[in-house]
């Protein structure tokens, strides 16, 4: 059995839904494993183009199953909205291709209201939250707060249960917010409106994967955002509330047991990121508008203009020890093709002396990029389908990457379409 991990580098956006939309076809499960709708995976097939926020994007392969597993921050809402769209696409989403752990946490509706109201709260120290509760919910479920998805197969015990939390997180809504208190009425009105929805889709996923494990079946694990927002080795606080590296993946599925084979690592051909935080290699003016429309760098979610640089050599190569990534996948090569000289950060300037070693939060904001240029193609490359079809200079900059970040590019994407790839 060969099981993979699709994981971010860097920020996030990197593409890794049209990585995980490629490679679905060889496996037989594809797991999300962590995080919830605050970010978007965005596929082009034969359907059409889809953002997608919580449905795993191997659901488009037919044959294959998908599963949002328990490290999964489960918004019944935005869940069913999003199979709504996907569905009137033309695919198929049923029980036998869609499983929901029932030990994912429902993410609720107080989750998203603390998430603006801590947002105003903060004012200009803000987290750039999507504001889709992701902070709050995780709190909660650390904090052992949360409704398992399993519990809406048992409405008498989910009642109870959300009778007693409502009391507590009331405390915080109107105490410490001054924001109206929620009623018991109101919550079972979105539980009946959306949670019994998903009910068909709730089974002991954990079971199934085991199962599948002994059966000798490949698992697909797809993480959300990179290894830059990881709660644990990201640009904190400015990361997201889970773990979004490989090694979580066993724990965030629900196959603890399971050994990760491969960990393609997807990378961006230049820098973007979506919300606040530092960013070392960031353009402005000008010269960015002109990168950012060229990639069309534009919050999946939210649609807020991405931040845009040249690729970061010092935040890639840490992304990629983070994640022990065996292969990397080089996306949106075919957008540098505007470009004369290609500009690379190399190399920091922390505290008046160059470093090749990611700095420790707080000493971001002060570190400054050491740019270095190679010469550009000059010409559309988005019809390459093989190494040799890539002009010399293209080649060049693929190769120059792979040694500096010490990780081999196995993949290099050149358009947003499924068969827009070069496969070394």
């Amino acid at each position: 059995m060969s099981n993979c991990a699709i994981v971010g580098i860097n920020w996030g956006d990197e593409g890794k839904g049209r990585m995980v939309d490629l490679l679905t076809k060889d496996f037989d499960v594809v797991v999300r494993y962590q995080g919830g709708g605050n970010a978007g995976h965005t596929v082009i097939n034969e359907f059409g183009k889809f953002a997608l926020h919580l449905l795993p994007s191997g659901i488009f392969t037919k044959g294959v199953v998908n599963i949002l597993g328990n490290g999964v921050a489960l918004d019944c809402e935005n869940l069913w909205t999003e199979i709504e769209g996907v569905v009137a696409q033309g695919v198929s989403i049923t029980p036998e291709n869609l499983k929901i752990s029932d030990r994912a946490s429902l993410l609720l509706p107080w989750h998203r209201d603390l998430d603006g109201l801590e947002e105003a709260r903060l004012k200009d120290k803000k987290f750039g939250s999507t504001r889709q509760g992701i902070a709050p919910f995780y709190s909660d479920k650390f904090q052992k707060k949360t409704v398992l998805a399993g519990e809406l197969l048992y409405p008498e015990h989910l009642k109870a249960h959300l009778t007693d939390l409502l009391e507590w997180k009331n405390l915080t809504l109107t105490k410490v917010y001054g924001a109206p208190a929620v009623t018991i009425d109101e919550l079972m009105a979105w539980v009946e409106n959306y949670g019994e929805k998903i009910k068909p889709f709730i089974c002991d996923t954990g079971k199934f994967l085991r199962d599948a494990q002994k059966e000798g079946k490949s698992v697909l694990f797809e993480a959300q955002l990179g290894s830059l927002r990881d709660l644990d080795y990201g640009i904190h606080p400015y990361t997201t509330s889970s773990n979004p590296i490989a090694a979580y993946a066993p724990v965030g599925s629900g196959l603890p047991s399971v050994k990760i084979d491969e960990v393609v690592g997807v990378v961006k051909a230049y820098s973007t990121c979506v919300g606040e935080g530092p960013f070392t290699c960031e353009w402005f003016g000008e010269e960015a508008e002109k990168l950012r429309e060229a990639g069309g760098e534009y919050g999946a979610k939210t649609g807020r203009p991405r931040r845009v640089g040249p690729i970061d050599i010092v935040a890639t190569r840490y992304g990629v020890e983070c994640q022990g990534a065996t292969n990397i996948a080089l996306t949106k090569m075919d957008v540098l093709s505007y470009m004369d000289k290609i500009p690379v950060c190399t190399k920091y300037i922390v505290n008046g002396e160059e470093t090749d070693d990611f700095p420790f939060p707080c000493l971001l904001d002060s570190a400054k990029p050491v740019i270095e240029y190679m010469d550009g193609w000059g010409c559309d490359i988005s019809g390459a389908r093989k190494w040799e079809d890539l002009p010399e200079a293209a080649r060049n900059y693929v190769t120059y990457i792979e040694k500096q970040i010490g990780c081999r590019i196995g993949y290099v994407s050149v358009g947003p379409e499924r068969d827009s790839i070069v496969i070394r």
